[in-house]
């Protein structure tokens, strides 16, 4: 997690210094807009894609010795419907790859130190608030589900009628991402943290796994990425 904050701190500092500057020549900033109109540079579409720092959360995380964060990426599009110079709203579809590093509890899953590899189609949907010219907080729901899940090199059944691993995954997730943004131009770098509020783990059979419970343990992930803008 050391890592992480390394990352997520140098975004900080990143967006921080560019807030100190008007971008490059020629290119228009917020205040070239007529306020209080839809005719703001907070409207179009894009790409973006970074990496990913996921762990777990929850009391049922004690169970899980030896865990660490798994880091990997994340990818997807994005659009922007600007209300004005100030406020716009941002969906996103996302491929992001998830999950958790440890050493599992449960007799059915791989003997040692092991990586759980969850992932995700993420559909957050972002209120943008641009604090500064070229900087914005950005914050809203998320859903996501569940397509692939992998324990050590054994990949899973997402649901197992017959429970016959002794538990079953959740195929959807919620929750709530936040995070900061600055942009130049069309590119543009951030950082958010998202906090998952479903369990990942469902249906536990306590007999197959050892009597430990694995139920309540929920997704989080720190995501540092960078973008660019195709329409705006």
């Amino acid at each position: 997690m050391k890592k992480s904050a390394l990352l997520l701190s140098f975004c900080a500092l990143s967006t921080a210094a560019l807030a100190q500057t008007d971008g490059p020549a020629g290119v228009r900033s917020s205040t070239d807009y007529s306020p209080g109109t839809t005719d703001s540079r907070n409207n179009g579409f894009g790409v973006k894609g970074g990496f990913t720092a996921a762990n777990f959360r929850g009391d049922d995380k004690q169970n899980f010795s030896n865990e660490g964060a798994y880091n990997t990426f994340h990818a997807g599009v994005y659009a922007q419907f600007g209300f004005n110079d100030k406020f716009s709203l941002q969906p996103e579809v996302l491929y992001s790859r998830q999950g958790f590093k440890g050493d599992s509890p449960a007799t059915t899953a791989p003997a040692g130190s092991y990586t759980t590899r969850l992932d995700y189609i993420q559909v957050p949907v972002l209120l943008v608030y641009n604090f500064l010219d070229n900087v914005s907080l950005h914050v809203g729901p998320q859903v996501s589900l569940l397509t692939k899940v992998k324990e050590g090199d054994r990949e899973r059944r997402i649901a197992d009628e017959n429970n016959r691993f002794g538990y079953s995954y959740n195929s959807l997730d919620y929750g709530l991402s936040a995070g900061l943004e600055a942009r130049v131009g069309p590119a543009r770098i951030g950082g958010r943290y998202t906090a998952g509020f479903a369990d990942i783990i469902q249906d536990q059979n306590l007999a197959v796994t050892g009597n430990q419970a694995l139920t309540n343990i929920k997704n989080g992930a720190f995501q540092v990425y960078v973008g660019l803008g195709i329409s705006n």
